[in-house]
């Protein structure tokens, strides 16, 4: 199976037709949106500013009071660290994010290492909360377990930077696997469509904003 990431295995849940043109042919490029490239300033600038102090654009100074809050926690501080599983007899272990044996990757936009104990933050730029996913963190978490073996315990949140909202989760390293296994019905669909070579079109609100034009379902 191709290597996977929350947002790929979203785009497969979206749409399957989407993801073999982005993922597999890898024929159509995804266009970034105003949001999208939104969302990377506002992930750069708060990356300089929590491991470098590089001040923050006046126009994302909304977003210096969470920051300093995070900079705030004890601890050893790591912006947009990578992270890579591979599976070997069943198990999970760490691995490069471009080895030939990757699994699943992904990258945490701090983590905080506190001796056994660990913080976890992913930024969201949306204007709420309500669609917040806390797969994301599970997988992280598992994730960090996996390369940290010393760490216990997490603490994770999306934080959504504009509304200033918190989803928070605790994370304990005993439930490991159970973190990695979120997608595995997901996952299970995503062999079945690579083995039998079938890439079903989904109709819904966001064939809008879809790059595969040529699919029946584009409104562009």
């Amino acid at each position: 199976m191709t290597a996977w990431s929350y947002s790929s295995i979203n785009t497969f849940k979206q749409c399957p037709k989407k993801y073999y043109h982005l993922k597999v042919a890898k024929d159509v490029k995804d266009v970034s949106s105003s949001a999208m490239y939104y969302g990377n300033e506002v992930h750069r600038a708060a990356e300089h500013y929590v491991k470098k102090g590089t001040p923050i654009p006046t126009k994302f100074k909304f977003i210096k009071k969470t920051l300093d809050s995070l900079n705030n926690i004890q601890g050893e501080k790591h912006c947009e660290i990578r992270m890579a599983l591979a599976k070997e007899d069943g198990e999970y272990v760490p691995t490069t994010f471009f080895a030939d044996n990757v699994w699943w990757r992904g990258i945490a936009d701090l983590l905080i290492v506190d001796d056994d104990k660990a913080y976890l933050v992913d930024y969201k730029t949306g204007k709420s909360a309500k669609y917040a996913d806390t797969k994301q963190l599970d997988l992280l978490a598992g994730a960090t377990f996996t390369h940290y073996p010393e760490i216990k315990s997490i603490k994770s949140a999306l934080a959504y930077v504009v509304s200033n909202e918190f989803v928070q989760k605790k994370h304990t390293s005993d439930m490991r696997k159970s973190y990695l296994t979120v997608f595995d019905d997901e996952l299970e669909r995503l062999d079945s469509a690579e083995e039998n070579e079938v890439w079903n079109a989904i109709d819904g609100p966001l064939c809008a904003y879809c790059p595969v034009t040529k699919c029946e379902h584009n409104r562009k």
